[in-house]
């Protein structure tokens, strides 16, 4: 695009979602529930691990981690959309969209590392259990846990300064629910040729090889189960993985889509979609895939509901 004077103070119009009024409604309706109940089941996930020491294992810490991760996810996105849809008003600044770039960056990067690791952690209980509390130390995953972060930040710090360096020649449209850095690299005056090999390379670093990581990771836990002579030995160690195997599937699977899809009139709208699914519904879900079936969590809210009624009493 032709150079022009950056004038990105007049700040963006977020265009969200072409629907009529009864369609934005029942939108605003849908999406308020989801964020309500993401916020609400995210967070008692994380006071669970936190209040009760059974639950200060590996797999549990990274849940923790992966809730928090969650809230941040909807909490960036989906209180813009719900304001759009309430009040009519798209207008957003600058240096409100440049966070709003940031903050989302931190939250799906860590998204992707949070379950990386704990692909890894399945690998190790499942493949080599005899070491398990040795591999899985303290140190060991809390560490990891804290690279994973630093390595966000610095990510999610890097997206939203390189960002705010584009011109955009006036008060500009977002074809989207939120600030996409991809969507803003597309309407901008600046040569963003160097961003999209930055987003290129971040997308091989920080989406492709972690879930190539965690493809290997399964490879090796379902070589491992099969191997295991007796049906209820393989059940009881498969489902130990298929929680964190569904959020997989939840997560990686509207991105792939997304990626995969072809180029078209109505692409847009679709990109919209499925960036919504695993934007809020999948965070949504998390809380449930690890609750519904899990013992340890459902017993610790059995003594949390006890102790709360103790009190109350």
């Amino acid at each position: 695009m032709d150079k022009c004077q950056n004038i990105t103070e007049n700040g963006f119009l977020i265009l969200a979602f072409s629907t009529y009024e009864t369609g934005q409604f029942l939108l605003f309706t849908a999406v308020l529930v989801m964020y309500l109940m993401t916020i609400l089941g995210n967070m008692v996930i994380t006071a669970l691990v936190c209040l009760f020491p059974q639950l200060h294992t590996p797999m549990y810490f990274f849940l923790s981690n992966l809730a928090i991760a969650d809230v941040i996810h909807v909490s960036v996105t989906l209180p813009m959309l719900l304001s759009i849809l309430l009040t009519r008003d798209n207008r957003m600044s600058f240096s409100s969209c440049m966070a709003q770039v940031s903050f989302f960056s931190l939250s799906i990067i860590i998204d992707i590392f949070v379950l990386t690791a704990m692909s890894y952690d399945r690998y190790v209980a499942i493949c080599r259990p005899l070491q398990y509390s040795f591999i899985m130390r303290k140190d060991v995953y809390s560490s990891m846990t804290l690279c994973s972060w630093l390595i966000s930040g610095i990510n999610a710090a890097m997206n939203g300064f390189i960002t705010s360096l584009l011109s955009f020649c006036r008060t500009q449209s977002v074809d989207h629910f939120f600030c996409d850095q991809k969507t803003l690299c597309d309407i901008t005056s600046s040569d963003a040729t160097s961003r999209y090999i930055l987003m290129l390379c971040q997308d091989i670093i920080f989406v492709s090889l972690p879930f190539l990581l965690i493809i290997t990771s399964y490879v090796f836990i379902i070589v491992t189960i099969l191997k295991i002579k007796s049906s209820r030995g393989r059940m009881k160690a498969f489902s130990s993985c298929t929680s964190h195997l569904t959020t997989v599937i939840l997560f990686f699977g509207p991105i792939i889509a997304m990626y995969a899809k072809p180029e078209s009139k109505g692409s847009k709208e679709l990109d919209k979609m499925l960036t919504l699914l695993y934007t809020a519904v999948v965070p949504l879900l998390n809380p449930f895939v690890y609750t519904l079936k899990n013992k340890d969590i459902l017993q610790a809210m059995r003594n949390l509901t006890r102790k709360r009624n103790r009190i109350f009493i």
